[in-house]
């Protein structure tokens, strides 16, 4: 299956368990009245709309590029991530302005055992989608699906802290402690989304790749065999799952121009087929040695 695919049902099987989960949770923090459930419900309803931004995100940036969008849709994936970060941000502050209230006019909680039982539902639904959305996230470089995959594993921590706060006020009187186990989620909601923030800006403002893909363009460049003499000048960026790189390449100056064509076609091929989601552009320059050898002794040189 290819990626485009593969991304798509991954975001059709996260709106299906999140919009799952969070009418689950959400019948069940009425009728128990507690604020822990109903933060993680209010979570995964956010889940359902961030689930269904990132499929439309992924259809549309695995468009080809048009006359409009000349280097593609990619960046449609890192705008539903910053989406998905202000979005998280607006959730854990009500989710911080409703905790405050309830413990200043105190909690009413009653029926805690069907409250503890939807977050164990809840955590192990949340622990197996987040595997399968990280997984797909790593097969397809897809940031958006990484940012879902996020979400979930969120609500897998989260839930964790709330079921362990349930349990205590199960058997100790102490209801306070919910909504100040709530007060903890939303800061924690709301760190997670300045990071996710910062990701999106990051390839908004066109920030180079990691120093090790630059490594590794540099590796393939060096050890491709053929007729090139240096190369400089290599930029790159990210556009969603896209990583967009071109540099200049110095070849032999008595070649044809369709013979340097042919070096620089090969070596984008094969930086395409080794780096996932890689958009090469590849100039090519004259070499300009003062004391040129001639083609045929730049070749020993090169080989020696």
């Amino acid at each position: 299956m290819d990626h485009a695919r593969l991304k798509l049902r991954a975001a059709r099987v996260s709106i299906a368990t999140a919009a799952g989960l969070a009418l689950l949770k959400l019948v069940t923090g009425i009728f128990t009245g507690s604020m822990a459930v109903l933060a993680s419900a209010v979570d995964s309803l956010l889940d359902i709309l961030m689930s269904g931004v990132n499929y439309l995100a992924i259809r549309q940036a695995d468009q080809p590029a048009d006359q409009t969008h000349p280097f593609g849709h990619g960046k449609y994936e890192t705008l539903a991530t910053i989406i998905q970060s202000l979005v998280i941000t607006l959730s854990g502050a009500w989710i911080l302005f409703e905790s405050v209230r309830r413990l200043l006019a105190g909690p009413e909680l009653t029926a805690l055992g069907g409250g503890i039982a939807v977050l164990l539902v809840s955590t192990a639904a949340s622990l197996v989608i987040t595997r399968y959305l990280r997984r797909i996230a790593r097969q397809t470089d897809s940031s958006a699906l990484q940012a879902d995959s996020l979400h979930f594993a969120m609500d897998v921590y989260t839930n964790l802290a709330l079921l362990a706060g349930l349990v205590i006020i199960q058997f100790v009187d102490i209801p306070w402690l919910d909504p100040v186990l709530s007060l903890l989620v939303g800061l924690y909601i709301i760190s997670e989304a300045v990071k996710l923030l910062r990701h999106g800006l990051r390839d908004v403002l066109d920030e180079k790749l990691p120093e090790e893909i630059r490594q590794k363009i540099t590796e393939i460049i060096e050890n491709y065999p053929g007729e090139k003499i240096d190369f400089h000048n290599l930029r790159t960026r990210r556009a969603g799952s896209q990583k967009i790189m071109d540099f200049h390449l110095n070849i032999c100056k008595h070649l044809t121009v369709e013979a340097a064509h042919e070096i620089a076609d090969r070596l984008e091929k094969r930086i395409e087929a080794e780096i996932l989601g890689a958009d090469v552009t590849i100039h090519i320059e004259p070499c300009q040695r003062p004391d040129c050898p001639g083609r045929a002794a730049c070749q020993k040189e090169q080989g020696a």
